[in-house]
């Protein structure tokens, strides 16, 4: 006290004293592993309100590395239920989790069936850390590259969850959990990503106009939601949201829309609001929002628009397609209609090839159609909805005559450089004419060569 030294005040020791005792460990921070790191990330990811198509996207390219960065198999009566419970509840932010009046989300108690497997995948997710080793992380490469069935991926696929892993693991170095990123030195080469058309399944104006044809048969009401897609290159899901209002359509000439949303078929599990019903997104693809994209529209596909509102009108809101609630035309009843009309339209032949097997094919033939007929690939790019250079990347098959003009190009340079015929024969010895030295050719090379 005459020190003026202060206690410790479990102890009752002067603090001198009691820093000389043998202080115990302090305990380790605890070990994270891959699943709590890879959670983590989707919640990131979830609160940045990306489109519910991403979030399940990250879900599902998530599912076969976490698989794979088990420390053992997991038992049998639980293996089926592994993938399930990954993505509908370990990577599905919006059910696993509730927000709260402040904002900030809390755990949700699990379904009572999952909650054996969410225990044992919590007690055999490897330590993060282990991607330090080579093997590791090669491992799960590999994974991400095969199907469930074992064969292996599709080439896109395989690139989507490379993606999404290498985000994951650089998202686990920004927080410490990893010192630097393993994925460079496992010398892992992905396949090459395949985003070129396929030219066959680009269909020409005869084809399409039996198909639209048929389609009016079947469904007239989806008549014109085809021929969007096939003469102004919209996408399904901006059909589904085109409006009157963005409309003009002429009695003569050519028309115009102006799109401003899209509304593509996700489950509303992975939106913000899973229990309304299917919401628009309020921007188009690849755009921010109320960013408007103009599109010209041909006068047949204006004619058609005309004559679809003279027979079905609009929704209250001014929509020209709904399903019979009034909602967005469902995914699977305008696909059922397309592959009907195409087993009435095609010949056996063309229906068993890849000619316009998706509705979504439409919309390369409208590409494809505006490169081969010159438009500028700035003005397509602008129509469309996407980059010059994916433009030119994915559509660079589907501009026909461009082989036969560069082999054209190849049979004139050799026309170029053909010697005339009148100084062939003059060079050539007459058929009976022989060498009075047979060696002299060899002796005398003649100029421009250079001997033997």
């Amino acid at each position: 006290m005459r020190k003026g030294e202060a206690f410790d005040v479990e102890s009752g020791l002067p603090i001198s004293e009691w820093r000389a005792l043998p202080q115990p460990e302090p305990e380790p921070p605890p070990v994270r592993t891959w699943l709590m790191v890879a959670r983590d990330f989707v919640d990131a990811k979830w609160a940045e309100h990306q489109a519910p198509g991403t979030r399940r996207s990250i879900a599902e390219a998530l599912g076969p590395v976490t698989v794979a960065l088990f420390d053992e198999q997991p038992p049998a009566a639980l293996a089926g239920l592994v993938r399930e419970a990954l993505a509908g509840w370990v990577f599905l932010t919006g059910e696993r989790t509730r927000l709260r009046a402040d904002g900030r989300r809390v755990e949700n108690p699990p379904p009572e069936g999952w909650v054996e497997v969410l225990a044992w995948m919590e007690r055999h997710s490897r330590p993060v850390g282990d991607l330090a080793d080579v093997e590791v992380t090669r491992a799960a490469l590999v994974a991400l590259s095969h199907r469930l069935d074992g064969k292996p991926a599709a080439p896109n696929t395989i690139t989507r969850r490379r993606l999404v892993f290498g985000q994951v693991v650089k998202f686990a170095v920004a927080r410490g959990d990893l010192e630097a990123n393993p994925i460079p030195s496992a010398q892992w080469t992905p396949p090459r990503k395949v985003v070129v058309v396929d030219r066959r399944v680009v269909v020409d104006h005869r084809r399409a106009l039996r198909l639209l044809a048929v389609v009016a048969q079947i469904a007239p009401d989806l008549e014109a939601f085809f021929a969007c897609v096939y003469y102004a290159a919209i996408r399904p899901g901006e059909v589904q949201e085109l409006n009157i209002s963005q409309l003009r359509l002429p009695r003569r000439g050519w028309g115009e829309v102006a799109l401003e949303r899209s509304n593509p078929e996700i489950s509303p599990r992975w939106s913000d609001a899973p229990d309304r019903p299917r919401q628009a997104r309020e921007q188009l693809k690849h755009r921010e929002k109320g960013e408007v994209r103009p599109v010209p529209l041909h006068p047949e596909l204006v004619t058609l628009l005309r004559r679809h509102l003279e027979r079905f009108g609009t929704a209250p809101d001014g929509r020209l397609f709904r399903s019979a609630t009034g909602g967005p035309v469902k995914t699977a009843r305008y696909v059922e209609v397309w592959q009907a009309a195409r087993q009435r339209a095609l010949t056996a032949a063309e229906a068993a090839s890849p000619l316009a097997r998706r509705p979504y094919d439409l919309r390369h033939a409208a590409v494809s159609r505006w490169l081969n007929a010159g438009v500028p690939p700035t003005q397509i790019a602008e129509w469309a909805g996407h980059s010059v250079r994916v433009l030119l990347m994915v559509y660079a098959r589907c501009i026909v005559g461009q082989e036969q003009r560069a082999l054209g190009l190849i049979d004139a340079s050799f026309a170029a450089e053909a010697p005339q015929d009148e100084t062939l024969e003059a060079d050539l010895p007459d058929a009976g004419q022989t060498l009075e030295d047979p060696g002299q050719a060899l002796k005398d090379p003649g100029p421009g060569l250079d001997g033997p």
